[in-house]
């Protein structure tokens, strides 16, 4: 059996010469997986890199069978997603279950699934066979099946079958298998067969970038590369990518390998990653324009609100119709929509996200920018997500006109208070005050509000969600993310 030794060995070694190892190889020790145990290096490189928890300090548990919130949670860490808890679409998943944010984004990824009535089952016990759909549907295996998802696993040398043959797909499955399953899934050097191929030759962006023996910064590094190395690709796992390089094979982050040689020119390393397993189609964002015919909205200057608005709309849809993601707008003609029907609308269309534009006025005497979100959960429960979502509008509102930041603020707007997703309105600015007049005036300035609206939702997507199939789609208008603001 082909099994990942470096890992027991460079901690080994580490300590022996005094340098640093992470807290959970140096001090993690479960009385139940011993150095005789059969998955004791899998189940201790997943804990290095807390992608797997034991049940106590001192005990994993590794008979205990999986459970479909467990393996969210683990799939979702290995993954790098954000597991921060949050609201689900689920009746018994609420926000404070553990591995709410990882089921919710696993979900939204289209890596698992609830039931038709509504519930999720997060303690309903996993199966061989729905373990073998996860890890293909998460590891981007291109399995739509259990039967498929079995065979890919069993020839990557993933998972084995019975004695009799079969896979076994409707047995329930154990920690310790699952971790046996999962680890093998992360790194090849696991597996018990499939020697890894690395056939894309790629470029280091950066100097000093560490190859880790796992996908996040807890595993710890085994060498270092530099800028305008070549190293070999093999697969990617989330963000981080699996190569080979000088006869090592490791992680290092996709961000800081790119297929071009780097132009010794640019410093900044550009945003480019291999290409992703699966793309953002699932997402739907909602753009409402504000107002419209006999409502002109706030007026300056000869222009009306409902114009301004409308005209900026449809420019945020033509940067998303050149990607996956589907932008549908309240209104695209100049009507008039009662509140309720706006809402009704986002639900109908199954929408994500729900962001509604406006301009303000007040006298001539105030200007600036400023975003709002709703933040009592007892009618519109997604209180965190619609703030983050906001706060994303803002920073990015504040980059394209550089106007008077007044901030991502709560608000008591019924489409932001009756509404079923997270949602944010944006203030683009005074129609009425001189400065602000000028940005909203001016067709090139509007088409920078409609590319920060645009990018905005990317980054909430990308951060928040933990949605990194959206990085890519940055590339369509020569971006990169925003720093995480949430």
């Amino acid at each position: 059996m082909k099994k990942l030794w470096l890992y027991a060995f460079f901690a080994a070694v580490f300590i022996g010469l005094g340098f640093p190892v992470t807290q959970a190889s140096a001090n993690t020790s479960f009385s139940d997986v011993g150095t005789t145990h059969r998955a004791q290096e899998e189940i201790y490189y997943l804990v290095e890199g807390g992608i797997a928890n034991g049940i106590s300090s001192t005990s994993f548990s590794p008979n205990q069978q999986v459970t479909r919130g467990q393996a969210a949670a683990m799939l979702g860490r290995a993954l790098g997603l954000n597991g921060e808890k949050k609201t689900t679409s689920f009746s018994d998943v609420s926000s404070n279950y553990f591995a709410s944010g990882y089921i919710q984004q696993m979900v939204n990824k289209g890596i698992i699934s609830g039931y038709p009535n509504g519930q999720f089952q997060p303690n309903k016990t996993l199966t061989r066979g729905e373990m073998a759909l996860l890890i293909s549907r998460s590891f981007g295996y291109g399995a739509n099946s259990v039967s498929i998802a079995s065979s890919r696993l069993m020839e990557k040398g993933i998972a084995q079958g019975y004695a009799d043959g079969s896979f076994g797909a409707s047995e329930t499955i154990i920690r310790a298998d699952f971790s046996v399953f999962l680890a093998r899934g992360i790194h090849s050097q696991f597996r018990t067969s499939d020697e890894q191929t690395f056939n894309r030759p790629m470029y280091v962006n950066v100097d000093s970038l560490n190859v880790r023996t796992g996908p996040n910064t807890q595993y710890p590094s085994l060498v270092k590369v530099n800028k305008g190395q070549v190293v070999e690709y093999g697969y990617t796992i989330g963000d981080w990518s699996f190569i080979r390089v000088n006869g090592k094979e490791g992680f290092v982050h996709s961000s800081y390998i790119q297929i071009d040689v780097p132009d010794p020119n640019n410093p900044k390393p550009p945003v480019v990653t291999p290409p992703p397993t699966t793309v953002p189609s699932d997402l739907v964002v909602i753009i409402d324009p504000g107002h419209g015919a006999h409502d002109p909205g706030a007026q300056g200057f000869g222009y009306k609100e409902k114009d301004v608005v409308l005209s900026i709309s449809k420019s945020i849809k033509t940067y998303f119709d050149k990607t996956p993601i589907q932008a549908k707008l309240t209104r695209s003609t100049d009507v008039f929509l009662e509140l309720g029907a706006r809402t009704k609308f986002a639900s109908q269309n199954n929408g994500d996200i729900f962001i509604s534009m406006h301009a303000n006025a007040l006298n001539g005497s105030a200007n600036g920018t400023e975003t709002y979100y709703y933040r009592t959960a007892a009618t519109n429960p997604y209180v965190n997500d619609s703030k983050a979502l906001a706060t994303y509008i803002q920073n990015r509102m504040l980059e394209a006109w550089d106007l008077a930041d007044r901030g991502a603020r709560p608000g008591n707007y019924y489409v932001l208070r009756e509404n079923t997703m997270p949602a944010a309105l944006a203030e683009i600015g005074f129609i009425d005050n001189k400065t602000d007049n000028a940005y909203i005036a001016s067709t090139t300035r509007r088409d920078q509000m409609a590319k920060a609206i645009f990018m905005a939702t990317l980054d909430y997507f990308y951060h928040y969600e933990g949605r990194k199939d959206v990085l890519p789609l940055y590339n369509t208008v020569n971006g990169k993310p925003s720093p995480k603001l949430h």
